[in-house]
């Protein structure tokens, strides 16, 4: 019995029956699954940090005493949560990938099986929920970088495009990141509680490869997709499916991403390590 079909069976069905909305996608049913609430959703959240931040600006920091075990749990939370749904994700995709080969794993609409948009649909909230890592900084007057408040706020909207289109390489950008995200939050919560972690460093450059390889992939997908449709004549591999809102979307918003944290890198650990010789 695969992990999914394992937890399935062991949801009550009173839960079952709570969460049936979020079972598929439909517009006005699915909650925050349209383009005016994933927006709303968006700006609410920039508002409620400017506003917190205006608020904070009164008030002392809320001491690391306070914060210290909900923040643990938080990071502990999310990053176990991460890791299951890798697992699921990734038991799914070798399941489909064996009917549709290498390529198809990539392009075939056949990947967007309803099991795959389930776990897409519980990966989408995930992203609010770590809407939370902000709340956090606020509340103890943490700087707040752009990249920090951009990223939650585009990546959002991004798992909202790749839902709403039925992007079939969404799999790659979203397991990546969960892999990421398995890391992170422990890193997180390990220097939450205070225990030495030497590889801050190295989680920047996985976020960067993962980056890399996302936009590779999407740029892969597209280019075959308008070479097969507008010039065969011309080398590819074959018709990558899905719709090219979500490929410009996607291509847009990760490339954007990349940028972001080569400049980071460049800025944190670079120019760092210039100073200090």
């Amino acid at each position: 019995m695969s992990l999914f079909d394992t937890l399935s069976s062991a949801t009550p069905a009173q839960v079952k029956e709570f969460l049936e909305p979020l079972a598929s996608w439909r517009a006005g049913y699915t909650p925050i699954a349209t383009w005016t609430s994933v927006f709303t959703a968006s700006f609410t959240y920039l508002a409620l940090v400017l506003g917190g931040q205006a608020v904070m600006n009164r008030l002392p920091a809320v001491p690391a005493s306070v914060t210290k075990w909900p923040s643990v749990v938080h990071n502990v939370a999310l990053s176990f949560g991460s890791l299951v749904l890798l697992v699921l994700m990734l038991e799914e995709v070798l399941q489909l990938s064996q009917v549709t080969g290498p390529f198809g794993a990539i392009c075939s609409q056949y990947m967007y099986s309803a099991r795959m948009e389930q776990l897409y649909i519980v990966n989408y909230y995930f992203k609010f929920w770590e809407f939370l890592d902000t709340f956090f900084l606020v509340i103890k007057k943490k700087p707040l970088m752009f990249l920090h408040v951009y990223h939650h706020m585009a990546t959002a909207v991004l798992c909202f495009i790749e839902i709403q289109y039925q992007t079939p390489m969404s799999w790659v950008v979203i397991t990546l990141n969960l892999a990421v995200h398995v890391v992170m939050y422990a890193y997180y919560a390990l220097t939450t509680l205070r225990i030495p972690c030497p590889w801050k460093r190295y989680i920047t450059v996985f976020q960067i490869v993962q980056f890399v390889i996302d936009v590779f992939i999407c740029c892969f997908a597209t280019y075959n997709h308008y070479i097969y449709v507008n010039w065969p004549w011309l080398p590819h591999v074959g018709d990558c499916e899905g719709k090219p809102m979500g490929a410009w979307s996607g291509i847009g918003i990760l490339m954007s991403y990349l940028v972001l944290f080569l400049l980071f890198y460049r800025n944190t650990y670079t120019k760092s390590k210039a100073k200090t010789a």
